[in-house]
């Protein structure tokens, strides 16, 4: 997880968190519902760290009505992903800002029935195939060990069991 370390430079009277922005750390100026997209992307992917109320310069910068989010952020979440996730709230030079700390998940997680994951520096709604693979692997499947109930025997080509099983005879990995 993300270094928590603050720096300050009291030359210039501005403090800085450490941690630079990457795929598993977020700085956000101030909070919005759509970062419960993002919260469900890292819960997805491989986790992360979130601060709100801190810029892209990784300056505190504060927020307000810091008690209603210390409710809200944390409700919100377990309400619409049924996730539980850290957040702290510090202070720095008498501003206040927000950690969010979200620990991935071992089961697919939506949010609004939609799902997201962080790739990179990108949050993306998974859809499609991208969605079935991503949800088999989550799982512990592939796609080869999911059976088709609509399938019948009359849907199997013989001419390729045929094959299968004479390159299995020829290669000993088979037995009469």
């Amino acid at each position: 997880m993300a270094d928590k370390k603050i720096i300050c430079n009291f030359a210039v009277d501005m403090c800085k968190i450490k941690a630079r922005e990457s795929k598993n750390v977020e700085y956000k100026s101030s909070w919005h519902d759509k970062y419960l997209e993002w919260i469900c992307g890292f819960a997805n992917a491989q986790g992360a760290v979130m601060y709100f109320g801190v810029d892209d310069n990784h300056e505190v910068i504060g927020l307000k009505n810091v008690d209603r989010l210390m409710a809200d952020i944390p409700n919100k979440i377990v309400t619409t992903m049924g996730i539980v996730v850290d957040v702290n709230l510090y202070e720095m030079d008498g501003l206040d800002y927000i950690e969010v700390v979200v620990e991935p998940c071992n089961i697919p997680i939506n949010y609004k029935g939609k799902y997201y994951y962080r790739s990179g520096s990108t949050m993306q709604e998974l859809r499609g195939p991208a969605l079935q693979q991503f949800v088999l692997k989550k799982m512990g499947r592939s796609w080869d060990d999911v059976a088709n109930d609509r399938a019948t025997i009359d849907d199997l080509d013989k001419s390729a069991i045929d094959y299968f099983l004479r390159k299995g005879y020829e290669n000993g990995r088979i037995r009469s």
